[in-house]
């Protein structure tokens, strides 16, 4: 089909990713109805938004959606460009752009359709050339220092991961991922030294977790505590000290494993972890049954964009890795982020829907 915009069918919709998706979400609004209600509200009405997005576009053709790439990632980085003129101020970063009243983060809203650019840059040809390879590079690094310079480093990571990891499964030679190591290696001092101090403090900090309990290693120390304390069957809602009276930094974002950890205990994180493993097996289960490369590599981007957000999220609040503040997919709070996973669970439902039809198509 040769539109973008497809008739309304609610046989697109996925309830095997729809189904645990809200499951993970009615776990955040309870934890968050338990902190401060006006964040209860305010992710229950992106909640909703969310919804009619993943309504939209489900009904959106994504495999036509790539032949608009090229002015897809114009539209990207001259939107990041514009934040640093008219994006709004917050904790040091300017990542946020009001529009009517709704505050978006561009470099959360943006992952899904980069990921579509990439795809269908990668599946253009057959080539697996160097050439091809460092033009693939250059297309991520202007977003990814546009990000980086906000500063954003947690979504800066995931850009650059996924964008690897993409090009690892696409087919390039191993060489070349060795070869971009040491050239990444070399400079690395002078990427340090372009990182915000306090950036600079959490990573090495994590070198040794108890350095500054005061400064530096504080959110890593209480979110072992708070992870801690919950114990097997958590404190239950409303009776997490550590996160309800602030001890626990980040909360309701970058922290709020631990906060359900505490208030529903290893039970509870188990429950979050179970509803990932469903998630994205599913996820993967699409990608290995796409009927052509653009399909197989989308739905493979989207897989790596939640894994790495649930690797880090988790692994930061178990102490394991350095805190880099990225959030958690679905449960964190944080409108952008929100919409972002429902637009990432629409186009995969309906490229999944679009794998049927074509099979269907086949038999007959």
């Amino acid at each position: 089909m040769n539109t973008v915009l497809r008739s309304f069918s609610i046989h697109r919709v996925d309830v095997f990713l729809l189904l645990p998706a809200l499951a993970l979400v009615a776990i955040s609004l309870a934890t968050l109805y338990s902190l401060d209600v006006s964040l209860f509200k305010q992710q229950f009405m992106a909640l909703l938004l969310g919804l009619i997005i993943y309504f939209v576009f489900l009904n959106v053709n994504i495999r036509y959606l790539g032949a608009f790439s090229k002015q897809l990632y114009i539209g990207i980085l001259i939107s990041l460009g514009l934040l640093f003129i008219i994006g709004i101020e917050a904790k040091g970063a300017v990542r946020w752009i009001d529009i009517f009243g709704v505050r978006l983060q561009f470099s959360e809203v943006f992952k899904p359709f980069f990921i579509v650019i990439l795809s269908h840059f990668l599946t253009r040809d057959e080539s697996h050339s160097l050439g091809k390879f460092i033009t693939a590079l250059i297309l991520l690094f202007p977003i990814f220092f546009l990000i980086l310079r906000q500063p954003d480093l947690g979504n800066a990571i995931i850009y650059f991961l996924a964008a690897l990891l993409m090009m690892l499964v696409y087919g390039f030679p191993f060489r070349y991922f060795l070869s971009l190591g040491l050239v990444i290696l070399i400079p690395m001092p002078i990427f340090i030294s372009l990182l915000h101090d306090y950036q600079r403090a959490r990573i090495f900090s994590f070198l040794n977790s108890t350095s500054d309990p005061f400064g530096s290693s504080y959110n890593a120390i209480q979110s072992l505590i708070s992870v801690g304390s919950g114990g097997v069957f958590g404190k239950g809602f409303g009776q997490a000290t550590q996160s309800i009276l602030r001890f626990l930094p980040e909360r309701h974002t970058d922290f709020i494993f631990a906060t359900i950890s505490e208030s529903l205990g290893f039970i509870g994180g188990i429950v979050i972890l179970s509803l990932f493993i469903l998630l994205l097996s599913h996820i993967y289960r699409i990608a290995i049954s796409s009927r052509d490369q653009f399909s197989y590599l989308i739905s493979l981007g989207f897989f790596f964009v939640l894994l790495i957000h649930i690797f880090f999220n988790i692994g930061m609040n178990l102490g394991i890795l350095p805190i880099v503040g990225i959030t958690l997919p679905l449960v964190s709070y944080g409108g952008s982020s929100l919409l972002t996973n429902f637009l990432i669970l629409s186009m995969l439902s309906s490229l999944r829907s679009e794998e049927k039809k074509d099979k269907l198509f086949e038999i007959k």
